[in-house]
């Protein structure tokens, strides 16, 4: 036995690079449960069905041939010959009414999971033919929807909490494609922080403390009237270096355990806050979708039982 032992050789101990590279794949290619996904399909399908709807309001202004911008003046102010746009083909009022219906047809889908690796390409092909079509209109919001509709093209957002879920046409197990999808979404969010926050940094009234107090008192935009915090300047100081931090350290602190369910939590006062005080309610709502991203399906499941659970028992009552 001793002699059988100690032929056996010792494991070799992989260098930092062979460690890097399976921590990489890993971190890319493991399999995940394509819950999360699902969710941000969900929400994602809403908002994009919400600005198809606003479209639909005068869809020959934003998309005709006589529209507002005119198609000849997108080409000249973009100069992109690559630009792609299929309302450059709707010369017709009823051509733009007819191509923003198919988009709000998809995002419904999309929504309700249904057909969704179809609803999901049409609802970025609309987003994408629309934005190219009035760059003028196009905002924070437009560009969001750009980033959530990606992955959800290439992952399968209609695997579970779904209508193709239901017929039988999603595979619910976790899958690699599922986690390649929600990193994109992971690693796309860091980026757009991480940039506007160093933006931020090139501000002098966000290292002085007053920059959340010119989009406070800018009454053209907010929602909510909140000068009253005028009265409380080093509130509004401590808010703006919050949200200053917070934007900067988010790439580095969501991924660690320990700090994601705070970086989590800020998330949504701080997009909520956006959306009040500057009229860009949609827009925050579309950035916390995206942060849906970093909760684990543990958590989501969570939530489900605990609606499920406080359900009342419809029989409950009838004796």
């Amino acid at each position: 036995m001793t002699a059988s032992a100690s032929s056996v050789p010792a494991p070799v101990p992989r260098g930092w690079l062979a460690e890097w590279l399976a921590g990489w794949n890993a971190f890319w290619f493991a399999p995940a449960d394509p819950l999360p996904l699902a969710m941000v399909r969900i929400c994602t399908g809403v908002l994009l069905a919400w600005s198809a709807v606003v479209w639909l309001l005068d869809a020959p202004a934003f998309f005709a041939a006589d529209a507002w911008l005119r198609p000849e003046d997108v080409w000249r102010m973009n100069d992109q010959p690559w630009q792609w746009s299929w309302y450059f083909w709707a010369g017709t009022p009823t051509a733009a009414r007819l191509l923003a219906l198919v988009t709000l047809g998809a995002a419904v889908c999309l929504a309700l999971g249904l057909l969704t690796p179809v609803a999901a390409l049409v609802s970025l092909l609309g987003l994408v033919s629309a934005a190219n079509r009035t760059p003028l209109t196009t905002f924070g919001l437009d560009d969001t929807l750009g980033m959530l509709l990606v992955p959800l093209v290439v992952g399968p957002s209609g695997a579970v909490l779904s209508l193709d879920a239901l017929l039988g046409w999603g595979d619910p197990r976790p899958g690699v494609r599922a986690n390649v999808a929600l990193r994109l979404l992971q690693v796309h969010l860091c980026v757009v922080y991480l940039f506007s926050g160093c933006g931020k940094l090139l501000g002098a009234s966000w290292w002085e403390g007053t920059a959340l107090w010119g989009a406070i008192a800018n009454v053209q935009y907010r929602t909510l009237d909140l000068t009253g915090l005028a009265r409380h300047p080093l509130v509004v100081n401590a808010l703006t270096l919050a949200t200053l931090f917070w934007e900067v350290g988010y790439a580095a602190l969501v991924w660690p355990r320990l700090t994601r369910p705070l970086i989590l939590a800020m998330a949504a006062p701080v997009h909520l806050g956006i959306g009040l005080a500057m009229g860009m309610m949609e827009f925050g709502l579309a950035m916390l979708t995206a942060n849906l991203a970093f909760v684990s399906p543990g958590t989501f499941r969570a939530m489900v039982s605990t609606v499920s659970t406080r359900s009342p028992d419809p029989s409950e009552g009838l004796a």
